[in-house]
């Protein structure tokens, strides 16, 4: 049987510094499943994935996992308890190849080269080389082989081709797994497939309900 989760902010708020960049935000991932959060540079997207992370503190309101509030456990305790962040940079060790980036997620690697054949001729490269699209997809396949129960993607497609962003979106998909993504555009792959989306605009949601729902054009 699948089991279900979720993960939730409740009227969260985010100041870097003086600039607030979430204004009291409410939102629900539930998994498994997909959950798109849709903005512009600059809505809150990637600041919210960070919230529901914890590598950002929130100023007021709270996360709450499973129905458990984990406001105030560190980030690295949510990795823990099965939270993994794939943040839009940054996202692989770029002075280990490619191979070793993969066996710190997991001793075997056969799901990743499975997901994505191309990462097999690249296996002894640094993973610093590698172009932009390569390193998305190692980034994803070490959250693939991570099995995480919440997966917390920013901009999984940046780079790849139409082709390898289509199948990162299949494979994201098919995650038993609460998973959540940060876009500035509804993906061509996820138009006519199941998923809740979360605009966001200058740190606050201005729509919520499922992809289909979009107005042509708006996302």
């Amino acid at each position: 049987m699948t089991a279900v989760t979720a993960i939730s902010l409740r009227h969260a708020r985010v100041r870097y510094g003086p600039l607030e960049a979430l204004h009291g935000i409410t939102l629900t991932a539930p998994g498994p499943g997909l959950t798109v959060l849709l903005g512009r540079n600059g809505s809150g997207r990637t600041t919210t994935l960070r919230a529901l992370a914890g590598t950002v503190p929130l100023t007021d309101g709270s996360v709450v996992w499973d129905g458990t509030d984990v406001t105030r456990v560190p980030a690295y305790e949510r990795a823990r308890r099965g939270l993994c962040l794939v943040p839009e940079r940054r996202s692989v060790f770029g002075s280990l190849t490619v191979r070793e980036n993969l066996e710190l997620a997991a001793p075997t690697h056969d799901l990743a080269l499975d997901a994505y054949p191309q990462l097999a001729r690249l296996l002894p490269r640094r993973a610093g080389t590698l172009s932009g699209g390569e390193q998305r997809m190692l980034a994803i396949s070490r959250a693939l082989l991570a099995r995480a129960r919440v997966v917390l993607v920013d901009e999984p497609a940046q780079g790849m081709s139409p082709t390898v962003a289509a199948r990162t979106y299949e494979l994201l998909a098919a995650l038993d797994a609460c998973v959540v993504v940060a876009e500035q555009r509804l993906p061509p792959a996820l138009h006519g497939r199941t998923a809740i989306v979360y605009e966001l605009r200058r740190g606050v949601v201005v729509f919520s309900g499922e992809a289909a729902e979009l107005r042509p054009g708006r996302g």
